[in-house]
């Protein structure tokens, strides 16, 4: 007897994949009025604030910016005045020969990388720019041991420019106060170059740092003195706003 044909089986369907939508960016939490009132009490406090590193002239300045990488200021601090005795030009730099420079550093985190990089980018200062620092971006970041934290410090302190330089303290401050979240250094740099008043962008970040270092502290930030604390939008404030704000 002949057996019946199978009946035709239906390929299972594949089920359709749902479209995934990109992401957008996080965005500040603060409106532009905020951000402007948030600038302008740091202004009011402190109205030239300065970087806390230590130096006598703009290639010494950018010696300490290099040494600073993972270091504390402080710690930087400790060392420098010696080696800026004796070197206080790219030309003694040079002359002063890597294997002193590590000597005279050795108190400073990845020493041995440091003094290499601050013995070549003194050489190549010499070579390639007369002996002086350049004061535009490229050059500065073509440097041995230079990069664009470090070139936007130096260009900031020295050249007057209204450039953010986004280091540990800004980084923590811009994503925890919602002021301008980002997951790189690069992304909030960018984000806080878009919202910054140009009045105010000049010395941002410097306010944001000591703001970071001496207020909104990354273990318990605190909030019973801080002068924004009635603006902060972040989860982890304590206070609306204390009885007496003050300064960095």
């Amino acid at each position: 007897m002949a057996r019946s044909p199978k009946p035709a089986t239906t390929p299972a369907k594949t089920p359709a994949r749902k479209a995934t939508a990109k992401k957008k960016p996080a965005r500040s939490l603060y409106s532009p009025a905020e951000i402007e009132a948030l600038f302008r009490r740091f202004a009011e406090a402190e109205p030239e604030p300065k970087g806390e590193l230590y130096s006598v002239n703009t290639f010494t300045l950018l010696v300490a910016v290099v040494l600073s990488a993972q270091a504390t200021d402080a710690g930087v601090n400790k060392a420098t005045p010696e080696l800026f005795r004796l070197a206080d030009t790219p030309a003694k730099m040079v002359a002063l020969g890597e294997d002193r420079i590590r000597d005279l550093i050795k108190t400073i985190g990845l020493f041995k990388t440091k003094a290499k990089n601050v013995w070549l980018l003194s050489k190549d200062l010499v070579e390639t720019h007369g002996g002086e620092v350049p004061g535009n971006r490229e050059a500065l970041q073509a440097l041995p041991g230079v990069g664009r934290k470090t070139a936007n410090v130096v260009l900031n302190i020295a050249f007057g420019l209204p450039t953010i330089a986004v280091d540990t303290h800004i980084f923590r401050l811009a994503n925890r106060l919602g002021l301008a979240p980002g997951k790189t250094p690069d992304e909030v740099e960018k984000r806080l170059d878009g919202l910054i008043p140009e009045a105010y962008k000049r010395h941002s970040h410097h306010w944001l740092i000591l703001h970071g270092r001496y207020v909104c502290k990354a273990r318990r930030p605190e909030c019973e003195r801080c002068l924004i604390a009635d603006l902060c939008r972040s989860p982890e404030k304590t206070v609306s706003a204390p009885e007496k704000p003050v300064a960095f």
